[in-house]
């Protein structure tokens, strides 16, 4: 499918998130995709790395396509919608190869997500990392997800970042540990993020993968937490509604908390 490209160089897998023209917003089925390629990661002897990318300068992906919400009416449309998110997320997590995401512009909502999901995060110096959903679309965040975030910046800075619906410039994430590279422009992260691709590669598969795996267990511990009510409650609200439609109609969201 055009919109994610997959290919396979020298041992290297390499995904491009392709919708540049919506600043590489996910469609279901390029979530759908992005599983399947970390799926097959475990059966693939010859894989020893990937990298996650966006195409083109100005976002590595901007979350939900914002139009796959307008359908969205009952408790089941919202929790089928996370499961679905998070059957990606844990097949990145639980892939046993190392994932890198290579971040420039703008990574929001589910993009900020799969970024959060990989080993190594990388960006371009324009590189932008949030979650504004309190300004956009007044929806949350699964409990799996807040788990993940907490675990990766601590509960203080995902308060932070939610209340104030800011984006983090690439210093500052780089302050915090969300990603830890820097590089000057697009062309100079995507040399960096094959060359650190293969440094990883050459290193010993068992070991990178014991660690993977012995981080993910210790991350499990946060997710234990039933979240489904807060799900619901946000999903279903008017406030969700007019959010995806002053979204999608480039006006202020009037939220009423109903």
């Amino acid at each position: 499918m055009d919109e994610l490209l997959y290919e396979r160089r020298d041992g290297i897998g390499f995904v491009t998130l392709n919708r540049p023209q919506a600043r590489n917003a996910l469609t279901f089925p390029m979530y759908e995709r992005l599983r399947e390629i970390a799926l097959g990661a475990a059966d693939d002897a010859e894989l020893r790395a990937i990298v996650i990318t966006g195409a083109g300068e100005k976002a590595f992906a901007a979350g939900t396509d914002i139009s796959q919400f307008r359908e969205f009416r009952s408790p089941e449309d919202a929790l089928a919608y996370e499961e679905r998110i998070d059957r990606v997320l844990t097949a990145l997590e639980e892939c046993p190869k190392p994932t890198i995401a290579a971040i420039a512009g703008a990574a929001t909502g589910g993009g900020a997500a799969i970024a959060a999901v990989c080993d190594l995060r990388i960006a371009a110096s324009n590189a932008r990392i949030g979650f504004p959903i309190a300004k956009t679309l007044g929806n949350c965040l699964s409990m799996a997800n807040y788990g993940r975030l907490a675990a990766l910046i601590g509960p203080a800075r995902v308060l932070d970042l939610i209340y104030t619906a800011r984006l983090i410039e690439a210093e500052e994430a780089k302050a915090i540990g969300l990603v830890s590279e820097i590089l000057p422009d697009h062309a100079a992260l995507q040399s960096r993020a094959e060359a650190l691709a293969r440094t990883i590669a050459g290193h010993a598969p068992l070991t990178l993968r014991a660690t993977k795996e012995a981080m993910r267990r210790l991350r499990l511990a946060a997710r234990q937490v039933d979240g489904n009510d807060l799900v619901t409650m946000c999903f279903t609200s008017s406030d969700f509604h007019e959010g995806v439609e002053s979204f999608l109609a480039r006006r202020p969201a009037q939220w009423t908390g109903r």
